[in-house]
């Protein structure tokens, strides 16, 4: 069973990166940053090349999640080539998100055999069909945001701290330790935030006699220090900024200078009432239940609570800075579920009880059914890039007399167009065979107009926003256009909502509709 679990929990994370393999902006650094390692190393000759020196973002992030990710995949290639398993360099992004899916699923793994552990198998079965029924945590985990670098440690600390058998109240001195280091190492390097749940933690730690006070102060200087000169000197080497620490400078900008309210404010509840909803799903009842229930679920669940209420001071929101509790109330939520099906089924209460547990369940599948539907060609960028390589691989490699040379669009760049899709210009890694065709180029310069590509550059394709202005000059012609998700429409048969039960049940997909529309444009220069 527990290797069943396991294997749920690793499938669930992979099958989100098979079916959505491209990326987002948001994701971009990171992904661009593995790539950069992966192709040149990390030896001063080769630094020029980075991404990052040319699209630096509005605040430095640290390249020690990238470097690590880039090193545990690199074998991981190599093997995947030798078996006939990766050949292009999409392959590769998919194998870098799928060691990235790894990682973040063997945290999940080692909190399950804590639950198990503490509350019974049982509510670690619960636990794992709670985490991938939902839709949000299991989508992103192989996603390069910092946020998802970040869940691994601590995920890691959440497990040296709760692994314990149900009748202990401590946990051991070894473990706090392990713990208090994880999330300070994590808060320095990779996610600032991560000090607002530390914090609440520690004091917690400190008023259940978990941990000394000098003995906290101590790990967490200690622990602090190292990390801080880590981050300096890995980062301002490869930033070639003297010295810095990117978490900090992210504090200052974003915190200090108020920047980040640029990218949009929330009001104080939209955690609460928005964002956790939607993290959680069904969970967020059943945790409330859970809660009621057992009070070491109380304990468990009054850090992330107040790490919610603190982060909830900042103006600027978003689902990603707080997806580190989730993995709190779904076992708080677990443990509720288990009770609820642990009734007795002879009385109405016991049935009805396993009835709404299992609908919990069911719905908690169907949205994340249709998010991941949807996710899947949201991607309009990637899917672009992808087909105009399929599209120009075998016409080039015929007449090799003209070099491609492709605009990407901003909104193409930014919805997957990644530089792993690049697959007709190198680098590339040793254990990978280079195509045919292997001199084209790909060009993200902004801001252009259409008369600048149809009179002062070289390009010979384009992949645009829209197309009516380029093809209205004569100059260039329309060769395909991609769609991506536009919305979801219901498609009530006649007599509306009332015949919705008329309906057989192998059509009922088709009640709700999903829409699509053109939202990219492969042109080509006329000749």
């Amino acid at each position: 069973m527990s290797f069943f679990m396991d294997i749920l929990l690793l499938a669930t994370s992979w099958a989100h990166v098979l079916l959505a393999p491209y990326t987002k902006v948001e994701e971009s650094f990171n992904l661009h940053a593995t790539h950069d390692v992966l192709m040149y190393g990390v030896g001063k000759d080769n630094l020029y090349k980075f991404d990052h020196h040319t699209f630096p973002g509005a605040v430095p992030r640290t390249f020690i999640g990238s470097i690590l990710l880039a090193w545990l995949t690199s074998p991981v290639a190599y093997i995947a080539s030798q078996w006939g398993l990766l050949s292009t360099k999409l392959d590769l992004q998919i194998a870098v998100r799928l060691v990235l899916a790894t990682l973040n699923a063997t945290g999940f793994m080692l909190i399950r055999r804590a639950v198990c552990r503490r509350f019974g198998r049982p509510t670690g079965l619960i636990y794992v069909l709670l985490t991938c029924s939902q839709f949000h945590l299991p989508f992103w985990m192989g996603r390069t945001l910092p946020n998802m670098f970040a869940l691994f440690p601590v995920n890691l600390g959440l497990y040296a701290l709760y692994d314990r058998v149900p009748q202990s109240k401590y946990p051991t001195r070894r473990s706090a330790d392990v713990a208090f280091t994880l999330l300070t190492f994590t808060a320095v390097v990779f996610r600032s935030e991560i000090s607002l749940l530390l914090a609440p933690l520690g004091i917690q730690a400190l008023l259940l006699g978990h941990i000394s006070f000098l003995r906290l102060i101590r790990v967490g200087f200690l622990s602090a220090m190292l990390s801080i000169a880590l981050t300096v000197t890995i980062d301002s080497y490869l930033w070639n900024q003297w010295p810095l620490w990117p978490e900090l400078y992210g504090v200052y900008f974003n915190v200090y200078q108020g920047k980040s309210s640029d990218w949009g404010t929330s009001p104080v509840h939209a955690y609460f009432l928005s964002h956790l909803p939607k993290l959680l799903l069904g969970s967020l009842p059943l945790s409330a239940l859970g809660a009621a229930l057992d009070n070491r679920v109380r304990v468990l669940m009054y850090p992330p609570i107040l790490f919610i209420v603190l982060i909830s001071c900042l103006g600027h929101k978003e689902w990603r800075f707080i997806i580190y509790v989730v993995p709190f109330f779904n076992i708080a939520a677990a443990r509720g579920a288990y009770w609820m099906v642990s009734r007795r089924k002879g009385g109405l209460f016991g049935r009805m009880m396993f009835l709404g547990a299992m609908g919990i369940l069911a719905l908690n599948c169907a949205i994340t059914i249709i998010s991941t539907r949807a996710s899947m060609v949201n991607y309009p960028g990637g899917s672009a890039l992808a087909t105009f390589n399929d599209q120009y691989e075998d016409q080039h490699a015929a007449d090799n007399t003209i070099t491609v040379q492709v605009h990407i669009s901003n909104l193409a760049a930014q919805t997957g167009a990644s530089l792993f899709l690049q697959s007709h210009s190198p680098p590339y890694i040793p254990s990978m065979t280079a195509p045919a065709t292997n001199d084209w180029v790909y060009n993200k310069t902004e801001s252009l107009s259409p008369r600048d590509f149809t009179t002062s550059t070289p390009f010979t394709h384009l992949i645009a926003e829209s197309s009516v202005e380029f093809t209205s000059t004569g100059r260039w012609k329309l060769v395909d256009s991609v769609r991506g998700f536009s919305r979801w429409k219901w498609n009530l048969p006649r007599g509306g909502i009332a015949k919705v039960l008329e309906v057989p049940l192998h059509q009922w997909l088709s009640i709700f509709e999903m829409e699509t529309n053109d939202q990219l444009y492969i042109l080509e220069r006329a000749k």
